[in-house]
């Protein structure tokens, strides 16, 4: 018997039919919420500049981060071409000199592999000219991380001129001059504000991801606290399975492959920082006092210190962000809120791994020109900027009323510049530490006039003496002769006899 004419309408048409709606699985939701962390960049729209005049514009904004990292540090006692800091001097210099390519050797623990190679090609330029070398390796590093920076992140800041607020984030960032501006030793820090987006990028072509698994390589291999990337690149890893995604992990793995003998050794030993912690109420200490009060200006921090004292003035701070970021985590959309929530989980776990490992930095007082491990501060702070630079981001994306996105751009702008424009100089370890250098490269020539081939022991800072290789010195002081003869190169100041280096070598 045949069904009824209604059944057999259906069974013909299952179009129809209704299917109840399938509800995915928590790990499948998980997957997609991971994958809005890397969303793919937008196809390249046409080219409205020569790629020649493309290239010129970029090399050019590189030069002018340069420059302006360079006048970023005060010339108190000297510019900061004239002098060279910390490790550059006491440690990679020296070991350069003595043992050329020799670039696998652990410092506090583990290798510094991109401070050595910038120390490394240091030594075949001429010795008065190191100090320049250094500061200008340093900016350079600095504005390059900028410049990529600016590319890779479209898929999360779509607007291009945000994106340049973005790369003036890392050359303006407030406490850099404190110690991290303009040196060898310290630039393994701003490499770190590059790998943090090369794990969020998908780049499309192999150049791209080639220069992803450099930076992922680099910075892995020159610190140790690039471990902290290991939670977003597990998230990467499960949203995107695929070999051809993961050339920043592959980097990055190389690295720490690299790494692990010398962190392993160093654990073992009794001296390492592994065995006394911080505890967990000095590292959020830390991160509030030493992160959040100043992540909107350094002076800013310090006048309202002021005025409410250090809890109060982080609790001020404190509150703004947390409005801020409260409103983008409500009303923008997903991609949005999983960045904000990642950005500033990264900026806490990054503190919060440095100040545990570094317990002394965090009880020693902190005074408005020196804060003893300001590095572990630098990348939460562009990370907080670059929160909010994505917030901002979403919310134009979706409005219509042009009012409403030039209102939003420039309270971010005038906020972030509050910190860009009271902090552009200021003094910090990199000025006060540095050492002058003119009158060390004329003691190392002068002494090496009288065993050219020999070995003298000099002081190298504050350190022992060094045992420095005459016949690997370069005695042609290019600078320091162009600027002389054109009658420009003065001391910065008239407690400093300008001493020239070159001096040696016309009396040889």
């Amino acid at each position: 018997m045949l069904p009824p004419q209604r059944h057999r309408s259906e069974a013909a048409n299952p179009s129809q039919q209704q299917v109840p709606p399938q509800r995915l699985s928590l790990a499948r939701r998980a997957v997609g919420i991971l994958r809005e962390l890397f969303p793919e960049p937008p196809e390249p729209g046409p080219r409205r500049v020569p790629r020649s005049l493309s290239v010129l514009l970029q090399v050019a904004a590189v030069l002018l981060g340069v420059f302006v990292m360079l006048v970023r540090v005060p010339s108190v006692r000297f510019p900061a071409w004239d002098g060279i800091y910390a490790e550059d001097l006491k440690i990679f210099l020296p070991q350069a000199l003595q043992k050329p390519w020799h670039l696998l050797v652990p410092n506090n623990g583990y290798i510094e592999l991109v401070p050595r190679l910038i120390a490394q090609f240091v030594t075949y330029l001429p010795l008065g000219d190191a100090a320049a070398a250094f500061a200008i390796s340093g900016a350079l590093v600095t504005a390059g991380c900028a410049l990529f920076i600016f590319h890779v992140s479209s898929g999360h800041v779509r607007s291009p001129m945000l994106r340049l607020v973005l790369a003036l984030a890392v050359v303006l960032l407030p406490v850099a001059q404190i110690e991290i501006a303009d040196s060898g030793v310290d630039a393994p820090w701003y490499l770190l504000f590059a790998l943090f987006w090369a794990v969020l990028w998908r780049p499309r072509t192999r150049a791209g991801m080639a220069g992803a698994a450099a930076v992922g390589f680099f910075t892995a291999a020159s610190t140790t606290m690039s471990v902290v990337f290991a939670p977003l690149l597990l998230a990467r890893v499960i949203a995107f399975p695929r070999l051809r995604e993961h050339a920043v992990t592959a980097g990055w793995a190389a690295g720490c492959l690299l790494q692990l003998p010398y962190v392993v050794s160093n654990l073992a030993s009794v001296h390492s920082r592994a065995g006394h912690p911080a505890s967990p109420g000095l590292a959020l200490a830390f991160y509030g006092h030493d992160v959040v009060l100043p992540a909107l200006g350094w002076h800013l921090a310090w006048w309202l210190q002021s005025a409410a004292g250090r809890n109060g003035a982080t609790l001020i701070i404190g509150a703004i962000l947390a409005v801020f970021f409260l409103w983008a985590l409500i009303t923008q959309r997903g991609r949005t809120r999983v960045f904000v929530v990642a950005s500033l989980m990264t900026g806490f776990l990054f503190t919060a791994f440095g100040a545990t490992l570094s317990a002394n930095l965090t009880v020693l007082n902190v005074t408005e020109d020196a804060e003893h491990g300001s590095w572990y501060t630098t990348l939460p702070i562009f990370l907080i900027a670059a929160a909010a630079i994505v917030a901002v981001d979403s919310f134009i994306r979706h409005r219509q009323v042009r009012l409403q996105t030039v209102a939003a751009v420039t309270a971010l702008v005038g906020v972030l510049s509050v910190g860009w424009v009271t902090d552009f100089r200021h003094n910090g370890f990199r000025s006060d530490d540095a050492i002058y250098w003119p009158p060390v490269a004329t003691a190392w020539l002068h002494a090496c006039e009288r065993k050219p081939d020999g070995v003298i022991y000099e002081q190298a800072g504050s350190e022992i003496m060094k045992a420095i290789p005459c016949a690997r010195l370069r005695r042609l002081c290019l600078t320091w002769v162009t600027l002389e003869r054109a009658g420009v190169h003065r001391a910065a100041s008239g407690r400093h006899p300008q001493v020239s280096p070159c001096l040696a070598i016309r009396s040889h």
